[in-house]
């Protein structure tokens, strides 16, 4: 705190103005944390994602037949939520992609996201019998989320399976620290917190730097 405070009082100093002595200080704090903590969002991502987006629609105007692309767009709407969107482009895929476990998982995930939650629970245990480690292990984690508030035990048993085969992923221990509470259960809640944080202490420092988000969270549980 009192290196944030030298800093802004030297920066108040050299630029003569407190609000942009303050956009600068942040500015610098934001690009110490990506470039070496990760816990801040990416601002190039999101920009780099739209433009992607407005070049595939563009050439899939022009050649509607490249399922590739589709599956690309879909899978780029997904990250921005645009859940209706991607699954409009999904569902006319199915019969050629009925053997894709990253198509059943897509399409799962959209069908849940947009209220057929029954037909998003089907499609994403599907893309598991398909291949039990696609998206690695993702729809475990997005189940967990369904049966979250309805089915706690059955939302417990998908995140031990995550974390069979994500066994350094903090964000799993993080999801059962939190259904530990729901249960009422914080004694095991607090040890999933420790457990996943001693987990974290062990990995190297390319992967910590993914996994800090999630770490900090743990901190807080714990």
């Amino acid at each position: 705190m009192f290196k944030l405070t030298f800093l802004f009082l030297w920066l108040y100093w050299l630029l003569g103005n407190p609000i942009i002595a303050i956009l600068v200080l942040l500015v610098v704090l934001y690009l110490l944390d990506r470039r070496f903590v990760g816990i801040s969002p990416s601002i190039l991502k999101p920009l780099k994602r739209l433009s992607r987006i407005r070049k595939l629609k563009a050439h899939i105007a022009g050649s509607p037949n490249d399922v590739s692309a589709k599956q690309e767009l879909a899978r780029l709407l997904i990250e921005r939520k645009k859940f209706k969107e991607a699954l409009q482009l999904l569902e006319p895929l199915q019969r050629t992609l009925e053997d894709s476990a990253e198509y059943w998982d897509a399409l799962g995930h959209s069908q849940a996201e947009t209220g057929n939650v029954e037909q998003g629970i089907a499609s994403m245990n599907n893309a598991l019998k398909l291949n039990a480690r696609v998206k690695y292990g993702a729809p475990y984690l997005r189940l967990a989320d369904i049966y979250a508030n309805t089915d706690a035990e059955k939302a417990l048993d998908f995140l031990r399976q995550f974390q069979q085969i994500q066994s350094s992923s903090c964000e799993a221990y993080y999801r059962m620290a939190q259904l530990y509470s729901k249960l009422g259960r914080q004694n095991e809640a607090k040890e999933a917190a420790k457990e996943g944080l001693m987990m974290y202490r062990t990995l190297p420092r390319y992967k910590k730097r993914s996994e800090r988000g999630y770490a900090v969270r743990l901190l807080f549980k714990k």
